[in-house]
């Protein structure tokens, strides 16, 4: 078999969510990078791994499977509607995007973005997703793809395209409007990241995928929404459809996400663990030196300015931190704390509120002003414990900041308030190119709730003999908060 035969070759994969997978050779040569194997070595759901043993899948199958997905949902239109013209280079562009959505993640997946960054470096505002781009970036010029002999260049991709897969990653890259494709191919980013309405192949894998190995039921069929899906021209846009009789099954991917969060990602051992390991990244950062395109040196925090650096950060920064020689203060803590991990010796929940509104957390006059999309600040999780504190002065105890910590859970549809249903437009058998806007009482009177969020309060004792001292102080503020 000669180079060119070897290159068109396309492979099989077999994944224990989807069965037989078959990549295209530009798929596989994105793979083969050392940008893209460095998602071997992050978990997809971060320290969720230590709670539930099964939970030990990472980002790079899961980057699979949305390429899967999303080539299969393309080609799924592509035949239903001939006429929308998705042509082949569309259709790996899709696919593309699918893969390398996941690219930016650092340490134990949303850890990174969620609960080091805003407070290791809160000016950076820093997503995943816009590192997803950078890496891009940088994956296509290290390993030469749209070089003069590259892959990409041989399959005609052009700036465009480029382009076209970082918008559908990211969003668009100047101003508000998309450049990548024109308007009658809008429907096309709604599929890898939908910003309409939050149905997107990237939660249809994480979900299969996560249930699979959390052993949690999931009950969303995506393999038939992509068969009932249509692309409907609504009020001058090309949008992805349904038929009306879908909408059940998609209540029941908002369930299962709703689910998820409630019993894997939010758990309160989680995100206590959660808390362990950003604490000892953030007394760490000043002291783990990582090497910078340029040979220099920076912090963990500042290693989303350098993709050299970002590439050899993973997981494995907690052993680094472990087996440091550094005897800093900070440095011997976060050893400190990462061994309480290692001998489950674990921040204890010692109270958790029932499911509240916004609105109560905004009768004690916090900050919440969010700094993250669809989560509360860092101020607010700050200014209650200050509350917590004073209580227990009041009451004569001596009760120090570090002696706890204050986590809210914000359980939800995806669109924090807002039902991601009512963004959608369904279609009939009798009229499939009629779009329509389906109203909530019309999709079900049992299936939709009442309210689309709710936020969970908790209160974390960081050593033992405080907590019945701590559980005593959080039920008074918790009464307080209720009147």
């Amino acid at each position: 078999m000669n180079d060119q035969e070897e290159e068109n070759k396309i492979k099989i994969f077999h994944d224990p969510i989807h069965g037989h997978i078959e990549l295209h050779p530009v798929c596989l040569a994105v793979i083969d990078t050392p940008q893209f194997q460095r998602l071997r070595f992050i978990k997809q759901l971060g320290m969720c791994y230590f709670v539930y043993p099964g939970a030990a899948h990472n980002r790079f199958e899961h980057s699979i499977g949305g390429c899967y997905l999303a080539s299969h949902f393309v080609r799924t239109l592509q035949e239903n509607q001939p006429d929308l013209g998705i042509t082949e280079k569309d259709l790996l562009c899709v696919a593309l995007a699918g893969l390398c959505h996941d690219l930016g993640h650092g340490p134990f997946s949303h850890l990174y973005d969620g609960k080091f960054m805003p407070f290791a470096n809160p000016e950076k505002h820093f997503k995943h997703e816009k590192a997803s781009i950078d890496m891009l970036d940088y994956l296509i010029e290290q390993n030469g793809l749209m070089g003069p002999n590259g892959i990409l260049r041989k399959y005609n991709f052009d700036n465009d395209d480029i382009i076209f897969i970082k918008e559908m990653i990211n969003g668009p890259i100047h101003g508000s409007e998309f450049k990548g494709r024109s308007k009658d191919k809008a429907y096309l980013y709604e599929i890898v990241s939908n910003k309409r309405n939050s149905i997107d192949v990237d939660k249809w894998d994480y979900f299969a995928r996560d249930c699979h190995h959390l052993g949690i039921k999931n009950n969303f069929d995506h393999m038939r929404f992509m068969k009932f899906a249509r692309v409907i021209q609504v009020d001058g846009e090309w949008q992805i459809c349904i038929r009306d009789k879908e909408v059940a099954n998609l209540y029941c991917m908002f369930y299962t996400r709703y689910i998820l969060h409630k019993q894997a990602y939010q758990d309160k051992v989680n995100c206590g663990l959660e808390i362990m390991v950003s604490e000892a990244l953030l007394k760490a950062d000043p002291y783990i030196e990582c090497i910078k395109s340029d040979g220099g040196t920076c912090r963990i925090s500042e290693c989303i300015d350098d993709m050299f650096a970002f590439t050899d950060l993973t997981d494995d920064i907690l052993f680094k931190i472990l087996y440091s020689e550094c005897q800093a203060p900070d440095m011997q803590e976060a050893k400190g704390i990462i061994k309480r991990i290692f001998c489950r010796n674990l921040y204890t929940c010692v109270y958790e509120s029932i499911p509240i509104g916004m609105e109560c957390l905004s009768k004690m006059n916090l900050p919440l002003t969010s700094m993250q999309v669809g989560r509360v600040s860092v101020q607010t999780t700050s200014a209650i414990r200050s509350e917590l504190i004073r209580i227990a002065h009041a009451r004569g105890y001596q009760l120090k900041e570090n002696d706890l910590v204050v986590q809210i859970a914000y359980l939800d549809f995806g669109m924090k308030e807002k039902n991601p249903v009512e963004k959608l437009f369904v279609y009939s058998k009798k009229e499939p190119n009629k779009a329509r806007h389906l109203p909530r009482n019309e999709a079900s009177i049992i299936l939709s709730p009442i309210q689309y969020s709710e936020i969970l309060v908790r209160v974390y004792s960081c050593c033992k003999e405080m907590k019945e001292m701590i559980t005593s102080v959080a039920q008074q503020w918790c009464v307080q908060l209720m009147s």
